[in-house]
């Protein structure tokens, strides 16, 4: 028995994660077109109907755009807390109600044999989380789109087989590149997205390096390149001690196309 994960895409022109066993099948956030899902979803030999249920992060288009298209069109249920329901409606459309599946954040549910841990994160949506899926005793943890990470959610990361971890910008690229000034302060805000010194000193306390997988996720196309993203991590987790050659995979996500499929 095993649990398969995808990143489908991680980005800000769309996030879209696959998770799935011989039982379950979901999608963490549907940021795409329906179309464009469900290729993606073909490129891993997954048909878009046989997805059980769409999780949501947050209402932000870039997560929810497709996730309205894909209920309805095979009747999947779509599950995130009240306040992103509240204001992501308009966004996703008309949901029959059998399929509007409110979820309390850092409550624990299971969908089959799959567990589900919701949990606050800091950006500037209405209530964004991260998520948490056990399955036997593999742990996966999914965080982006925060701009700090606290404590409580290193300790709530922490012993995963698998995490997909924001490494959205290079601080440096980010300060001399051509955003407006409002738009860098956003994005180093608390409530913005994680750096890549961000992410490499996150893992660094979490990771025990015992075979771990890390994903770098949305990564920016402007403020940020993948060999940046990956060696600045990847210095900051040697620092630490950790050999990111033997004691974890470290790898990327990608705004284009979908990694390879996990095994675990």
């Amino acid at each position: 028995m095993a649990i398969k994960v995808c990143s489908l895409s991680s980005g800000s022109s769309g996030n879209c994660q696959y998770i799935g066993t011989d039982r379950t099948r979901i999608l963490v956030d549907a940021g795409f077109s329906g179309k464009k899902t469900e290729g993606l979803l073909s490129t891993i030999g997954v048909m878009a109907d046989t997805i059980d249920y769409i999780l949501v992060t947050h209402e932000h288009i870039d997560h929810v755009r497709g996730a309205g298209v894909l209920s309805r069109r095979y009747d999947i249920p779509i599950l995130a807390n009240k306040n992103t329901w509240i204001h992501m409606s308009k966004t996703i459309g008309e949901i029959k109600d059998k399929n509007i599946k409110i979820i309390d954040s850092n409550k624990d549910l299971l969908l089959e044999d799959l567990g589900i841990h919701s949990f606050k994160i800091y950006h500037d949506a209405i209530e964004p989380v991260g998520y948490i899926i056990y399955y036997e005793n593999t742990k996966i943890s999914i965080m982006t789109d925060t701009g700090w990470v606290d404590n409580n959610m290193k300790d709530k990361i922490k012993g995963s087989d698998l995490y997909l971890m924001e490494s959205n910008h290079d601080v440096e690229m980010l300060k001399t590149g051509r955003y407006p000034w409002p738009l860098k302060k956003r994005v180093m805000s608390k409530e913005g997205h994680l750096s890549n010194m961000d992410a490499g000193e996150t893992l660094s306390e979490v990771l025990s390096g015992n075979g771990e997988i890390v994903l770098l996720g949305h990564l920016s196309r402007e403020n940020n390149t993948p060999s940046l993203a990956k060696e600045t991590v990847r210095e900051c987790l040697e620092s630490y001690g950790l050999d990111t050659y033997e004691d974890i995979e470290l790898d990327l996500t990608y705004r284009d196309r979908p990694t390879k499929l996990y095994t675990l």
